[in-house]
């Protein structure tokens, strides 16, 4: 076992032994790890979060079509101490292009032991094989990006990983899913939309647990990556290195970020406040609007910020986060 695995198991089991805590919280990250920098943030949060014993972060999913994002994320998970964390990248048949502004540098500077993008299991054998493996009911999925890979998944029939459809495997182990995505009441936002609206429709059309979605208005409202990180973060970081490329600290909303934090029950209880009076209905052009009207089969909510609570200081938490991390 790697020694910071090591550190992490023995600080969950001394946690649960006295009775502070329970089990860590199985998570599948499934993010577009190109355009935006706020996913470079999103994934180093999730390996705080798996530093202070609250999640277990089970597998990252790169839907992509940058073919330099995979080794991004792996190099990551792998400055993190968690290289050998399984990464599935999506494999829809198209050519892979580069187009990213940091996915190529991070990829080349930070070490991990990734092949080529062709070379990386799919995003379709890890989320079956992330969630044969794990207890039923005990897995939180995180999108932040298109749901691509996620309809591959929830259409795949069963086959030599599991006797289970795809769709069976999602109502047997995940218990939660937190998206990213959506502009509420109503709009239109870019992962709904670009580029696979009808991921969107059929992801929500066969998805019968809880679902909370984390809107493009949130997440504008909370600036992280500015002056603040790039004073206190270590030039060596890849996360520094996403946000230098990006826009050289100029800040970033945090849209990602916030999908990820909810998973801090006690961080989620302070900041935000969920609506669940209704449901999300998505058109086939990937805009959506909140019908307010509940519906039995629909378990739906999504987060606003708190009246009383500013986004700056929700912008300093999910810094220190990751500056805490790197101490």
């Amino acid at each position: 076992m790697k020694s910071e695995h090591l550190k992490t198991f023995l600080t969950i089991l001394l946690c649960c032994l006295l009775g502070a805590c329970s089990a860590p919280t199985r998570v599948i990250f499934d993010t577009d790890l190109d355009s935006d920098v706020d996913d470079v943030q999103a994934l180093a949060m999730l390996h705080a979060y798996e530093k202070k014993g609250l999640i277990d972060l089970s597998a990252v999913i790169v839907t992509s079509r940058d073919k330099y994002a995979p080794g991004c994320a792996d190099a990551i998970n792998t400055f993190y101490g968690n290289g050998d964390t399984p990464v599935g990248f999506l494999n829809n048949g198209k050519s892979l292009k580069h187009f990213s502004k940091y996915t190529k540098e991070i990829s080349e500077e930070f070490p991990h032991d990734s092949g080529s993008a062709e070379s990386m299991p799919t995003a379709l054998k890890v989320y079956r094989k992330t969630l044969s493996e794990s207890p039923d009911n005990s897995v939180v999925l995180v999108t932040v990006g298109h749901l691509s890979s996620l309809q591959q998944f929830l259409q795949s029939p069963p086959d030599d990983i599991s006797p289970l459809s795809g769709k069976e495997l999602a109502e047997k182990k995940i218990k939660k899913w937190l998206c990213m995505g959506g502009t509420f009441p109503k709009g239109k936002e870019a992962n709904f939309f670009r580029p696979d609206p009808a991921s969107t429709v059929y992801s929500l059309d066969n998805w019968d647990k809880e679902v909370v979605f984390c809107g493009w208005e949130v997440g504008k409202e909370i600036l992280t990556g500015g002056e603040y990180l790039k004073a206190n973060l270590a030039k060596d970081n890849p996360v520094y290195r996403g946000f230098e490329l990006y826009n050289n600290f100029a800040g970033r909303p945090a849209w990602d970020q916030v999908a990820v934090m909810l998973l801090d029950e006690k961080a989620s209880s302070k900041y935000f406040e969920n609506v669940s009076d209704g449901y999300v209905k998505v058109s086939a052009d990937g805009s959506n609007e909140w019908i307010a009207e509940p519906q039995e089969n629909k378990k739906h909510s999504y987060v606003k910020i708190k009246p009383e609570v500013s986004g700056d200081s929700i912008a300093r938490e999910m810094d220190e986060l990751i500056l805490n991390l790197t101490e």
